[in-house]
């Protein structure tokens, strides 16, 4: 057996708008428990409190966080640029043995330390998967810097084979690649289940296709409550009175939102795209019965502990939550199976095959960094 190679620092990306952020919140907090330091770029909408709160208990991160422009958002060019001189600059003082980007351009910024690229979604498979099409022209330019980022990469992972799959059918073959599913903690102490359906997701993001739940909430005996965003702009707030018997319940603190969870009996997500779905992980593990798109990646990481319908037919998810409502065996069986499931889906887990990577990129890089000093 190959020694473990000694990991001792990481300099990792982030942002604070949505799942990466606690995809990277519960990886630092392994790693921490690991004795690892991390430091925490954080790039784009700036960290709320209670999320810097979060990352203040850790002993071992350190969290640096500036207002650059992802490279998702509208003419980001200038700030992408500035971003990875302010990211090497990161490096130059940490000497990170590991560069864990948890996004695409900085991959070709020239690091000295083997630098891992994790794809948690992108542009053109998002369209492609929500408009049937490719993505326009407008987006060429963010193609060629994701294409650039990845080819430079020491390893490039996901949190699926089918988002693995989307990287490579869109910008190449990959260089190592690995599939490492995200992990998530459970809450305990959750109170009683109630007749509730909840959603979530960000209301103007079609790919996560709440409205479809919106549509049938008037045809099925319980109440429906949705959380998330109802605006790209955080001041929107077209959502409230467009559905009836719909509860609106707005953007919400995690706590908040996981509480909703352990409330609620099923939770529905009719997903058009969705490269691993950290929601209806955060659902399985408190106790809700699932209703899911019927996509690959969805079904991939769920298997037969969810009931799946396909996005575009309101009926079949009209039918498939009326069952569920109506049959309280059933819906106890597939809330044990969704629970089940989730238990493997643990953080532990995530850092484990996480760490194995690291210590494989740093033990090939030192070889050449010996033959480099001859």
């Amino acid at each position: 057996m190959a020694r473990a190679e000694p990991l001792n620092r990481i300099l990792m990306t982030a942002d604070a708008v949505g799942g990466v952020w606690t995809y990277a919140e519960e990886l630092c907090r392994q790693l921490d428990r690991r004795g690892i330091e991390v430091t925490l770029a954080v790039m784009g909408p700036q960290p709320s409190a209670d999320q810097r709160a979060r990352i203040a208990l850790l002993k071992r991160v350190t969290l640096h966080a500036s207002p650059f422009k992802l490279e998702w958002m509208s003419d980001p060019w200038d700030d992408v640029t500035a971003a990875g001189e302010w990211l090497l600059g990161l490096e130059s003082r940490v000497v990170p043995d590991i560069v864990h980007l948890n996004g695409y351009c900085h991959g070709a910024c020239g690091w000295h330390a083997p630098a891992l690229v994790v794809g948690h979604s992108c542009v053109l498979s998002w369209w492609k998967s929500v408009y049937g099409e490719p993505a326009p022209p407008a987006w060429d330019r963010y193609a060629r810097g994701v294409r650039d980022g990845v080819q430079h990469a020491a390893a490039v992972a996901a949190p699926s084979s089918n988002m693995l799959a989307w990287l490579e059918e869109l910008y190449g073959p990959l260089p190592r690649s690995r599939v490492i599913a995200n992990g998530r903690s459970r809450v305990e102490g959750a109170p009683p289940k109630e007749p509730l359906v909840l959603t979530a997701g960000r209301l103007w993001d079609e790919a996560k296709n709440v409205a479809a739940v919106c549509h049938v909430a008037a045809s099925i005996a319980w109440p429906v409550a949705v959380a998330g965003a109802a605006g790209e702009n955080p001041a929107d707030q077209p959502f409230p009175g467009m559905f009836d018997r719909v509860r609106y319940l707005g953007r919400l603190p995690e706590a908040d939102l996981r509480l909703w969870m352990a409330r609620a009996s099923i939770y529905a997500l009719p997903a058009r795209y969705e490269p691993f779905g950290l929601s209806v992980l955060e659902a399985a593990l408190a106790g809700c019965a699932l209703v899911l798109g019927d996509i690959p990646t969805l079904r991939e990481v769920w298997g037969d502990a969810a009931i799946y319908v396909p996005p575009e037919d309101h009926e079949a998810l009209r039918r498939a939550l009326d069952l569920l409502v109506k049959d309280e065996q059933r819906r106890n069986t597939m809330a044990a199976a969704a629970v089940a499931r989730a238990a493997t889906l643990t953080p532990q887990r995530m850092a484990d095959e996480y760490c194995g990577l690291y210590e494989e990129l740093i033990r090939e890089r030192r070889p050449l960094l010996s033959l480099s000093a001859v």
